[in-house]
């Protein structure tokens, strides 16, 4: 049991390396790698059948306040980060995150982790044939930004994501220069995060059979390991950047994403 301790660090630890080098080196959200890979971390831990994918999703919030603080205070040093965007977002994201962590607990755990493979399948073919939209509009108004946020948050905070590969196609096609609507998605990761995390604890607090360690769907030493790690990582991602072949990577990455969501859903 102790060995099995000890993997089971290591490979937190080790994930947490893998999502921040990918984040900073390929600008993804850590939630697009945490999910799976917790879920199946979660199975061979011989977690509870039904609720492996909420504790997954919830998990990956968790981590993902931690790292979206650390990035955003990155980008804000450097003055990217555009706060009246977050400012306008930000009502609708929060509503949207409850309303896509109550969903989620509702969900089958099963059926969520259909939608997040077809959700990864997706990505990936965005990714491999680098689709950007182009710049087709100056940002909506009030109640626009409100409903755009609110759509962010729901998906996001549904599947354990950040939200930044929902925020930075909409930003970029709101006429963003992609620098201001990257360091602004990270911004946004943390509200999205924060709600979501939170809405799943107070969901899954009654829930029998989960481990020790649990508040919640989050388990708690998952997210502490991947979150320290992970935070360390992402710099040298974004290092890496000016010496690795990113676009090679960003296709090599995108086949992997591809047959990750096959796995899932299968």
């Amino acid at each position: 049991m102790m060995d099995l301790t000890l993997a089971m660090l290591f490979a937190y630890l080790l994930l947490g390396v893998i999502a921040g080098i990918t984040g900073g080196l390929l600008g993804l959200g850590g939630g697009i790698v945490i999910v799976p890979a917790l879920l199946f971390l979660f199975i061979h831990k011989g977690l509870p059948g039904d609720v492996l994918m909420q504790m997954a999703v919830a998990t990956s919030l968790a981590t993902i306040v931690f790292t979206s603080i650390s990035a955003t205070l990155a980008h804000h040093r450097h003055g990217a980060v555009s706060w009246q965007v977050v400012r306008m977002l930000g009502p609708g994201i929060i509503v949207g995150a409850i309303f896509g962590a109550i969903i989620a607990n509702l969900l089958h755990s099963n059926s969520l982790r259909m939608a997040f493979g077809i959700f990864e399948i997706l990505v990936a073919i965005q990714i491999g044939f680098g689709l950007k939209p182009p710049a087709h509009r100056s940002l909506p108004g009030t109640s626009g930004m409100a409903a755009s946020g609110g759509v962010i948050g729901t998906v996001s905070s549904l599947l354990g994501i950040g939200g930044g590969t929902l925020t930075v196609p909409f930003l970029l096609w709101c006429n963003l220069h992609i620098r201001n609507a990257v360091a602004t998605s990270s911004a946004c990761g943390l509200p999205i995060a924060v709600t979501g995390a939170a809405t799943l604890i107070i969901t899954g607090w009654h829930q029998a059979g989960l481990p020790q360690g649990s508040t919640g769907y989050v388990y708690w030493p998952a997210a502490i390991l991947i979150s320290i790690t992970s935070v360390f990582a992402a710099p040298l991602g974004a290092k890496l950047t000016h010496t690795l072949p990113v676009n090679v990577l960003r296709r090599v990455f995108a086949v992997v994403l591809l047959m990750i969501g096959i796995r899932m859903i299968l």
